[in-house]
C-alpha cells in the first residue's frame, strides 16, 4: 500500500515539471481559437447612424377655418400637382364674398354721389357763390368715396381668394405618406397652418440624414462612397453618395454632431421614409491585400513563454552561426532594443507585449509545426474596424493566427492534474 502511494506521488510531481517545462519552453498550454490571414480587398470606414427621408416632403395645410366637407385622398394614394385633395364648407366663404360684393356696389354708389355733389359745388365756387372751404369739404368727399371703393374691392378679392382656398389641392407629384383629418372634422386656421396632408415627391430618390460625430467628421466630403444597411433587409447592402455634410453642429448630452446628406437611389421602392439606416462611409480602399482579424492582432501570450520564443529564436540563430536570422526576429530586435539593461531580446518583446509598439507595427502568434508558439512581426494598414492590413515578409493565405483562447484556463493558471482536453474537442497543436 505505501509502495503505491509512493508511485502516485512521484508521477504527480513528474507531471507538475513536465508541465511547467512545457510552458516555459514556449508550447502551446492551451486551446486556442484561431483565424486565417486573409487576401483580398478591404475598406476603411466611419459607422454612424441616420434616418431615411423623402428629398421633397410638403406639409400641406389650410389657409381658411371651417369644416372638412370631403377627403378625395388616403395614405399611399399618388398625386399629381394641382389635383384637388380635399374640400372645405363653403357656406360661410359664399356669404362673405356676397357681403363683399354688396359693400363694393354700395361704394360705388357712394363715389357715384361724391361726384355730382363735387361737380356741382365746383361750379358754384367757381362764380364765387360759396366758400373755399365748403369746396374743399367736396374734394374730401369725393376724394374718400374713391378709397372707400378702393377698400371694399380689397375685400372682396380677399374674400373671393378664401372661397378658392377652401379647395385643397397638391402642390407637387407625389404620394400622401400622412392624412390628418376626416370628413366632418373641423378646421382652424390661425397664426400657424394645421397640416391636412404630407405628401413626399419621388421616392424613388431619397436621402439619409446621417448624423456624424466630430471626432469623424473631418473624413467626410462631398462625393463620397458611401455603403448602408436598414433592418427590414438586414442581408442586403445598399448603396449612397455624400451630397452635402452641414455646417450646423448639433449638440446632444455634450456630444457635438453633424448632419451629412446621402443620396440614395430607391428604383424598386423598397425603402421607407423613417427607416433607420445604418451607414459606413468609405474613407479608404485598398484592393489584393493581407487582412487579419483585428483580434489577432490584440492578443499576447504570457511573459513566459514570450521569453521562451525569444530564447528558442536566439539559439537557432547561434546555431546557424549568427546569419540568416529570421524577419520576426530582427525586427523584435529593432523595437524591443534598450528595453531593459544588458538589451537582451527577452526584455524587448516583453516590453513591446505591454504596449511597447511603434506605431504601424504589430504581432502576430502562430503555432509551428512542432507544436510551439512563434511571433511574426507586421506592418499593420488600414482597417474596417473588425480586420486589419497587414504586411510583412513570407506572410501567406490561410495561415492559422492565434486571436484567442478558447477555455478560460491557461497555461498559469491551469492544473496539470485536469482533463487535458474536453470530451467533443478537436485536439490542440502540436499534440499538447
Amino acid at each position: 500500500m505505501k509502495k503505491m502511494i509512493v508511485i502516485t506521488i512521484l508521477l504527480a510531481v513528474a507531471a507538475l515539471v513536465g508541465w511547467r517545462v512545457t510552458a516555459s519552453n514556449g508550447h502551446a498550454p492551451a486551446q486556442y481559437r484561431f483565424v486565417e490571414i486573409t487576401r483580398g480587398d478591404l475598406a476603411a470606414v466611419v459607422a454612424a447612424t441616420g434616418t431615411l427621408e423623402p428629398v421633397t416632403t410638403v406639409q400641406v395645410g389650410t389657409q381658411v377655418s371651417g369644416i372638412i366637407e370631403n377627403v378625395l385622398v388616403d395614405y399611399n394614394d399618388p398625386v399629381t400637382a394641382g389635383q384637388i385633395v380635399a374640400n372645405i364648407d363653403t357656406t360661410l366663404l359664399a356669404a362673405a364674398v356676397a357681403s363683399s360684393r354688396a359693400q363694393v356696389e354700395r361704394a360705388e354708389a357712394d363715389l357715384r354721389q361724391a361726384e355730382r355733389e363735387y361737380r356741382r359745388l365746383d361750379a358754384l365756387h367757381a362764380e364765387k357763390l360759396i366758400s373755399e372751404s365748403e369746396h374743399y369739404t367736396a374734394l374730401y368727399n369725393l376724394d374718400l368715396a374713391r378709397a372707400g371703393l378702393k377698400s371694399a374691392r380689397v375685400d372682396l378679392e380677399r374674400t373671393e381668394i378664401n372661397l378658392d382656398y377652401a379647395t385643397i389641392d397638391s402642390p407637387i407629384d407625389g404620394i400622401v405618406v400622412q392624412r390628418s383629418v376626416d370628413p366632418g372634422q373641423t378646421v382652424q386656421s390661425s397664426f400657424s397652418a394645421p397640416e391636412l396632408f404630407l405628401i413626399a415627391g419621388d421616392l424613388t430618390a431619397m436621402q439619409i440624414l446621417v448624423s456624424v460625430d466630430e471626432s469623424d467628421i473631418g473624413q467626410i466630403a462631398e462625393g463620397q462612397d458611401v455603403s448602408f444597411t436598414v433592418q427590414a433587409y438586414p442581408d442586403d447592402l445598399f448603396a449612397g453618395t455624400v451630397r452635402q455634410v452641414r455646417l450646423q453642429s448639433v449638440t446632444t448630452e455634450n456630444v457635438v454632431n453633424y448632419v451629412a446628406v446621402v443620396d440614395v437611389a430607391n428604383p424598386d421602392g423598397r425603402l421607407l421614409p423613417g427607416m433607420t439606416a445604418t451607414v459606413d462611409f468609405v474613407v479608404d480602399q485598398a484592393t489584393d491585400i493581407f487582412y487579419v482579424q483585428n483580434a489577432a492582432l490584440r492578443y499576447r501570450p504570457d511573459q513566459e513563454v514570450m521569453m521562451a520564443v525569444m530564447e528558442r529564436k536566439r539559439a537557432a540563430r547561434q546555431s546557424r552561426g549568427g546569419t540568416a536570422r529570421p524577419d520576426s526576429a530582427r525586427a523584435s530586435e529593432g523595437a524591443g532594443a534598450g528595453a531593459r539593461p544588458g538589451g537582451g531580446q527577452g526584455g524587448g518583446i516583453a516590453a513591446m507585449a505591454s504596449g511597447g509598439l511603434p506605431d504601424g507595427m504589430g504581432m502576430l502568434w502562430t503555432v509551428d509545426e512542432s507544436g510551439e508558439i512563434d511571433l511574426i512581426m507586421v506592418r499593420t494598414g488600414i482597417s474596417d474596424g473588425t480586420n486589419t492590413q497587414v504586411r510583412g515578409r513570407n506572410l501567406e493565405a490561410g495561415t492559422q493566427i492565434i486571436a484567442g483562447v478558447s477555455r478560460s484556463t491557461t497555461a498559469t493558471t491551469s492544473s496539470p492534474f485536469q482533463q487535458n482536453q474536453s470530451a467533443g474537442s478537436p485536439p490542440r497543436p502540436g499534440g499538447f
